[in-house]
C-alpha cells in the first residue's frame, strides 16, 4: 500500500536520476529533462515533510494536481463547461448583453429565445395590440418633496453604491465620467466623496453610512459642520442614509490601519495609523422617529437637497415602524432605495451573503405596501437595486413599484469585469476592484467611461421599447399585471395574483384585513424593536 501511494514520487526520482546519469553523455536533451524533473522531486520532498496537508503527505507530487485543478475550476467551468443560462451569480447571457451594449455592438439575437418558456420561474411582459410610439427622450423621475429647495431629476438607471477603496481610482473616474456624459447619477458608496468622484463632475449621490465618512468627528460621531461643507458642493445632488446593504445587512466593518492610505484617510475624514471602523448601527439616531428627524436635519444642512434612505429589508415590523414614524413626525424621506439581498460588490461572510436579508422583489413589494398602505407613496420615491442588467429587469422592478433602478455589478461588467471572483483580494485582473497601480493601469478611463455611458443608454433604450410595446408612454405606468410568472409547467399568473399589493391607506383604516396585521401591530414609531409578539412564542 505504501508503494502504491508513493509510486509516482518513486518513479519521478528514478527518472530524474536516470536523466542525470544520461546527461553525462553530453546529449542536451537529457539535461533538459533533468532540469524539468528535478524541481518536481523537490516538490515531492516538500510534500512528504510538510505537516499542513495530509493529502500531500500521503500522495506527494500527484496530490498537488488537486490544488491545480481546484484553482483552475472556476475558470474551466465558466469558459468550458457552463451553458449561457447556468452561470452564477450572473450567467453568460446576462453578462454578454452588458458587454455588447457597453461596446456599442450588436445586441440582437437570431432564431428566437434560448430560454425554456415552460420552465418554472420564466417571466414575460404582456404587450398591447396597439403599441405606443417609442419615447424619444430619456425617462426622468423628479425627486424632492415640498421641503426640498433643490429637487433633482434622476435617470431611471443609475450607478449603485460602490466605494472608493472597494473600487480603484481609475474605476471610480470612469464611472463618474460615464455618468456625466450619459446624464445619470453616481452613488459614492459608504466610503465617502473622494477626489476621484470630483475630477469629471458627474452627478453624485453621497451615501452616508454609520461611519459618517467625510462628515464625522474624531470619535466617529456625525459632524454637522463637516457634512454641511461637503453637501454644499454643486456636484452632490442628493444624500442617501445607508441603513443596510444587500451583501451583508446588519454587519459593520473595520478597515485595518495598515490599509488606510493617505487618500482614503482624506476621503473618509479619518486619521492615519488608526483602524477605520464602520459600526453596524447609526449613532445619530436610535428610533424610527429620530431617524426621520435626522432626515430633516440633513435636508436643512444640505441647503434643501433631497435626502433618502437605503436599506436591505429585514424585519417587516421595522419597515412598518418607518412608515409609522413618517406619519407621526410628518417628515418624509424624499426617496427610499431597496437593496436586494442578492446584491453586493464587495466581500461578505458566506452566511450573511447567502442567508440574511430579503431578496429585492419581496423587499420592494413590502416597502411599496408600507408606503401605499399609509398613503405616503405619492410623497416618497422608491428605487430598486439588485441584479439589474437589462431593460426587462428594470421593467419588472418598476411594475411592482420602483420609480427607478440602480445597478452596481452590471456597471462593473461595462468597465471590463470578467467575474473572476477576486474582488476582495486586491488582485482583480481587470483593474476594477483593486488599488494596485500596475493592475489599475489596464483600465483606461476615457475608453471605459464611453462603455459605461453606452451600456446605460442602450439598456434604457431597451426599457423604452418594452414600455412602448405594452402600449404605455412611461415606465411609471407599468403595473404588476403587466408581468406574468410561470409557477409550474401548467400554471402561470400575473404578479398581482402571486404577491399581495395593498390598496391606498388600508394600513391606517383596516390593517387587520391585510396579511401584515401582526407586523403592523408590532411596529412602533419610537422603537425599532417590536412592541408586541409576531408569530408563535418559543415554548417554555
Amino acid at each position: 500500500m505504501l508503494l502504491k501511494r508513493y509510486s509516482v514520487f518513486i518513479a519521478l526520482v528514478i527518472a530524474t536520476l536516470a536523466s542525470l546519469v544520461l546527461s553525462f553523455g553530453g546529449h542536451p536533451v537529457w539535461l533538459a529533462i533533468f532540469c524539468v524533473l528535478f524541481p518536481l522531486v523537490l516538490v515531492g520532498v516538500f510534500d512528504i515533510t510538510q505537516s499542513e496537508h495530509s493529502l500531500l503527505r500521503n500522495y506527494p507530487v500527484i496530490g498537488s494536481v488537486r490544488w491545480i485543478f481546484e484553482a483552475l475550476r472556476p475558470y474551466l467551468r465558466q469558459y468550458l463547461m457552463e451553458d449561457d443560462q447556468s452561470g452564477r451569480p450572473f450567467n453568460r447571457e446576462d453578462r454578454s448583453i452588458v458587454y455588447a451594449r457597453a461596446k456599442n455592438e450588436e445586441d440582437r439575437q437570431p432564431f428566437g429565445t434560448q430560454l425554456d418558456t415552460y420552465a418554472a420561474e420564466y417571466e414575460w411582459m404582456t404587450h398591447s395590440l396597439a403599441p405606443a410610439p417609442v419615447a424619444k427622450e430619456p425617462f426622468r423621475v423628479e425627486v424632492g418633496g415640498p421641503e426640498c429647495a433643490r429637487p433633482y431629476s434622476a435617470s431611471v438607471l443609475n450607478i449603485s453604491a460602490m466605494s472608493f477603496g472597494s473600487l480603484g481610482r481609475n474605476a471610480i473616474e470612469a464611472l463618474n465620467l460615464g455618468a456625466r456624459n450619459g446624464g445619470f447619477y453616481h452613488d459614492t458608496g459608504e466610503g465617502g466623496f473622494s477626489p476621484y468622484h470630483r475630477i469629471h463632475g458627474g452627478d453624485i449621490v453621497w451615501e452616508l453610512g454609520s461611519g459618517y465618512f467625510g462628515a464625522r468627528n474624531r470619535d466617529g460621531t456625525f459632524s454637522p459642520e463637516h457634512f454641511a461643507e461637503r453637501a454644499a458642493d454643486d456636484q452632490v445632488k442628493m444624500v442617501e442614509i445607508k441603513l443596510s446593504q444587500g451583501a451583508k445587512p446588519g454587519h459593520g466593518g473595520v478597515l485595518p490601519a495598515a490599509k488606510v492610505t493617505p487618500e482614503i484617510a482624506l476621503t473618509r475624514g479619518v486619521p492615519m495609523g488608526e483602524d477605520c471602523i464602520s459600526p453596524s448601527r447609526h449613532s445619530a439616531f436610535s428610533t424610527p422617529a429620530q431617524m426621520m428627524e435626522f432626515v430633516a436635519r440633513l435636508r436643512a444642512l444640505s441647503g434643501g437637497k433631497p435626502v433618502g434612505i437605503k436599506l436591505c429589508v429585514g424585519h417587516p415590523s421595522e419597515v412598518f415602524a418607518l412608515a409609522k414614524a413618517m406619519v407621526k413626525t410628518g417628515i418624509r424621506p424624499d426617496f427610499v432605495v431597496v437593496d436586494g439581498a442578492e446584491g453586493g460588490t464587495g466581500a461578505a461572510p458566506h452566511e450573511l451573503a447567502d442567508h440574511l436579508g430579503m431578496p429585492l422583489r419581496e423587499g420592494l413589494i413590502l416597502m411599496r405596501n408600507a408606503l401605499v398602505g399609509t398613503g405616503l407613496r405619492s410623497e416618497v420615491r422608491l428605487a430598486a437595486s439588485g441584479k439589474v442588467t437589462s431593460g426587462f429587469s428594470m421593467a419588472a422592478n418598476m411594475a411592482i413599484g420602483a420609480d427607478w433602478c440602480n445597478a452596481a455589478r452590471a456597471f462593473m461588467f461595462s468597465l471590463g469585469c470578467v467575474m473572476s471572483m477576486r474582488c476582495h483580494t486586491g488582485a482583480c485582473p481587470t483593474g476594477v476592484t483593486t488599488n494596485d497601480p500596475h493592475l489599475q493601469r489596464g483600465l483606461v478611463v476615457p475608453e471605459k467611461a464611453a462603455r459605461v455611458t453606452s451600456f446605460q443608454h442602450h439598456t434604457v433604450g431597451a426599457l423604452a421599447d418594452l414600455v412602448a410595446a405594452a402600449g404605455l408612454s412611461h415606465p411609471r405606468e407599468l403595473l404588476p399585471h403587466h408581468v406574468w410568472h410561470r409557477v409550474s409547467p401548467i400554471e402561470v399568473k400575473p404578479l398581482d395574483r402571486i404577491y399581495p399589493f395593498l390598496a391606498a391607506g388600508v394600513l391606517l383604516e383596516g390593517p387587520e384585513e391585510t396579511p401584515y396585521a401582526a407586523e403592523w401591530e408590532a411596529a412602533d414609531a419610537d422603537s425599532f424593536a417590536p412592541v408586541s409578539p409576531v408569530g408563535p412564542r418559543r415554548a417554555a
